[in-house]
């Protein structure tokens, strides 16, 4: 008799122990990643609802590591998107981990990597009084150089100037028969192309 009411009770006690392990056997993903040269802020991230900003990293240069505060269970899906780009700056996936979406666990971490460029922009201007060719104009020692054709009426660089950068235009090369000058040639870049960069040239006396 005792063997009968002995055996219920070692079932029950098993159940009881199976349900305390089983109950929270699933595995859980923190979404997180790097951003790499994050140097201004204003920079969100947003997935599975949780949105998350991230800031510039106390030394400049130095990758910044994020991660949202809701785990994922094995299967769940996740989508990193950028909901606002850093003041100044243009943030990609980097070639490293090209992916901002996929399931969770079917890699053992989940590291969602950007890369933050910072945003560069043309400078050019009119032009006027170009009766001749020859004209050159030159953006310091290494923003390259144009040269505007006969009648042209504007002119843009094709090297670019990234935001907080200086800028000086000079003329290299006046055509033959005129003097030019340029008005408002320095600077430093914003966040827009500088159009305002005027060129006038007149018949030399």
């Amino acid at each position: 008799m005792k063997s009968f009411l002995i055996r219920p009770a070692l079932a029950l006690a098993l159940a009881a122990g199976l349900a305390g392990c089983g109950g929270s056997d699933k595995a859980e993903f923190v979404v997180g990643g790097v951003v790499y040269n994050l140097a201004y802020p204003n920079l969100q991230l947003s997935t599975n609802g949780s949105t998350i900003d991230v800031a510039p990293p106390a030394k400049t240069g130095d990758a910044v590591t994020y991660s949202f505060p809701n785990k994922l269970e094995y299967g769940d899906e996740y989508n990193v998107q950028i909901t606002r780009q850093p003041l100044h700056q243009t943030c990609t996936l980097t070639s490293a981990y090209p992916t901002n979406a996929d399931t969770a666990g079917r890699l053992a971490q989940i590291n969602v990597q950007y890369n933050c460029t910072i945003n560069p922009y043309p400078i050019g201007g009119t032009i006027t009084g170009l009766t001749a060719a020859g004209l050159v104009l030159a953006n310091g020692s290494t923003g390259g150089t144009v040269a505007p054709a006969k009648d042209a009426t504007s002119y843009a660089f094709s090297l670019t100037v990234p935001y907080g950068q200086t800028y000086g235009v000079t003329i290299l090369s006046e055509p033959e028969g005129l003097r030019c000058t340029v008005a408002n040639p320095t600077g430093t870049m914003g966040d827009a192309a500088v159009t305002n960069i005027s060129v006038s040239c007149v018949p030399r006396t």
